[in-house]
């Protein structure tokens, strides 16, 4: 099948569910307390699906304007996201609300819904007294809550085909961290096919690959990589829940053997919670030959993770060849670069010093000592995207090998922010060397070293835990509604490398006894972890003006960072991992101070 006479991924699909109506698109492995069932879906059923879907949508004039998609299932999420392409409507992937009764302003589904203006929401009868009460607190009690699983919502056949355009709008990637400001990403047909070309010329898939994942659909690379590549080989994807990876990483290995999945991955998290959660005896029981692709991306990209995991798995037959380091963002629709398969990935070691300085040095041309070296793993070559690193201040093109921001340009890369005009002029259409144009700023620093990419750090401020990006200023300003005696302290959020990504917060407290700093801390770290879902291990609780700003008001975060990784920084009360203590009170170690480490920093709640 010849994917270059489609126009629209609407008639990829068409194309696809005609001519694969019998064979399976999609399994979903739902967990019950009987088990794990197995729900299929075929070619035939989804193309059934959505256009009954899309006859609903069609009565409520959703063409060109955003539907919110919100479900706990795959099956029944990718019938909804078919729906609204043969409908032209904008699919916005979302997670569930969360429980009735959160706060609306740290709700990130909130957040998107008043970003959008969205008057339709898609979702499962499960769902949907919880997604009705929602809608109703937030003041949208007119919006439509569409049930997509009940079958006599809809008629297919009234449904209407729609004629649509290559650059007309498929869905919105909101990005993942940003609650108080949500950026959704306009991905239109056009970039949505090019990217699928790329990944299928990266990954050199064909129609026999099964795809194995445990990535929310509402994650780019859960979405573009896992659902909808297979849609655009002819192929399948299997799927186990977040919640049930996380609880039990061996269920997603399970599914890869089970199911003799070849393409799967995620965030380099993910591997060493696979390292160190699965026991000998489970391993005995798996058989990972047929993985030939353990995709890695999403977060930074650790040697460490990828060797343990591959002495790990070993016995079950994985080979480490088949890891695949890769880098791409949403606002380039997903994929940008990767190695090539089937061959050893790319590492190369560097003097840590000169890089702390975006400068570029080999560890065996410094006098160094192996302390001061640093591995990065390479991410591969660029296919069908024109990479240069770039000066980030006078956005001019580095020499070779020197260290830049990333700059992208190529039928990849979306047309901007929805609803955010100066956002998009200022990121999608950057000017290099004051004569070439439409570029897109990544924010992240890397090189080009023969080729291969290598990504260094992030010019921009958002962290990445567990493949996620959190906007500091969300953490900083959530933190501040657990107490009144921070409402008026200024807050710093960043994050540390301490053998993987920790957060830490340095927050302001007044008029607070000593005695009610312990109580306040674990707070804040409860409302991060449930709102932000990562862990909130690190919080320091210091006095008033102790966090730095500029003349005009702004948090100094970088500067924080650095007065907390040279210990000049310390908490009237403070919560500290192992390994952040061991990087920020390196002192103390060496000279006994960690003895009298004061009772905080044991304290508060464990993640």
């Amino acid at each position: 099948m010849s994917e270059s006479r489609f126009a629209t991924f609407t008639e990829l699909l068409r194309a696809r569910t005609a001519e694969l109506a019998d064979e399976d698109v999609h399994i979903f492995l739902r967990d019950t307390a009987g088990g794990t069932v197995a729900e299929h879906l075929t070619y035939g059923e989804l193309d059934r699906e959505a256009r009954r879907i899309a006859a609903c949508l069609q009565e409520y004039g959703a063409a060109g304007q955003p539907v919110l998609l919100a479900y706990s299932s795959t099956v029944e999420f990718l019938k909804a996201f078919a729906g609204c392409l043969y409908a032209g409507a904008v699919a916005v992937p979302v997670p569930l609300p969360g429980e009735a009764g959160r706060d609306k302003r740290l709700n990130r589904t909130t957040a998107v819904l008043k970003d959008t203006g969205a008057e339709v929401v898609l979702t499962e009868t499960s769902a949907a007294p919880e997604v009705a009460l929602w809608l109703a607190r937030n003041s949208r009690s007119g919006a439509a809550c569409l049930v997509t699983d009940v079958s006599d919502i809809g008629d297919p056949e009234k449904w209407q085909p729609v004629a649509a355009r290559p650059d007309d709008l498929v869905f919105l990637q909101y990005t993942s961290g940003s609650v108080s400001e949500p950026r959704g990403v306009t991905v239109s047909h056009r970039n949505l096919l090019a990217n699928q070309a790329t990944l299928h010329k990266l990954l050199r898939t064909t129609r026999e690959d099964v795809f194995g994942s445990w990535l929310p659909y509402f994650h780019d690379m859960g979405l573009v990589a896992h659902l909808l590549h297979p849609v655009f080989l002819g192929s399948h994807s299997v799927q186990v829940t977040p919640l049930s990876f996380v609880k039990r990483p061996l269920r997603w290995l399970q599914a890869i053997d089970e199911y003799g999945v070849t393409v799967g991955g995620g965030p380099n998290f993910c591997y060493d919670l696979c390292v160190h959660r699965v026991k000998d005896e489970q391993i005995a029981t798996l058989d990972l030959s047929r993985w030939r692709l353990a995709l890695n991306g999403a977060e930074p990209v650790r040697a460490e993770s990828l060797d343990a995991f591959a002495e790990r798995f070993a016995p079950a037959g994985f080979r480490p060849e088949a890891l695949r380091p890769c880098y791409g963002l949403a606002e380039a629709t997903l994929v940008v670069s990767g190695g090539v398969p089937g061959t050893p990935h790319v590492r190369k070691v560097f003097d840590k010093t000169e890089l702390e300085y975006d400068r570029v040095a080999d560890a065996t041309d410094t006098a160094g000592t192996p302390a001061r070296h640093q591995t990065l793993v390479g991410c591969g070559t660029p296919v069908d995207m024109e990479v240069r690193i770039v000066d980030p201040l006078t956005h001019h093109e580095m020499p070779p090998g020197a260290v830049g921001e990333i700059w992208l340009r190529g039928y990849s890369i979306a047309r901007g922010y929805w609803r955010r005009p100066t956002e998009t002029v200022r990121t999608f259409r950057a000017s290099l060397n004051d004569e070439e144009s439409n570029f897109l700023r990544t924010g992240d620093l890397g090189m080009l070293v023969d080729g291969e990419l290598f990504v260094t750090g992030r010019l921009k401020e958002v962290i990445i835990i567990n493949g996620r990006n959190v906007y500091p200023q969300d953490v900083e300003w959530a933190a501040r509604t657990v107490s009144p005696a921070l409402t008026f302290g200024a807050g710093a959020a960043f994050s540390v490398d301490a053998g993987r990504e920790h957060l830490v917060l340095v927050q302001e407290v007044r008029g607070v006894g000593s005695t009610e700093l312990r109580p306040v801390a674990q707070k804040i770290q409860a409302l991060i972890g449930q709102e932000f879902e990562i862990p909130a291990g690190n919080v320091l609780l210091v006095r008033p003006g102790t966090v730095r700003r500029t003349s005009s008001g702004k948090v100094q975060r970088t500067l924080m960072r650095k007065l907390f990784l040279d210990g000049a920084v310390r908490g009237e009360y403070e919560v500290l991992t192992p390994d952040v203590w061991a990087l920020a009170r390196a002192e103390d170690v060496l000279f006994g101070g960690d003895l009298l480490r004061p009772e905080g920093a044991d304290g508060g709640r464990r993640w």
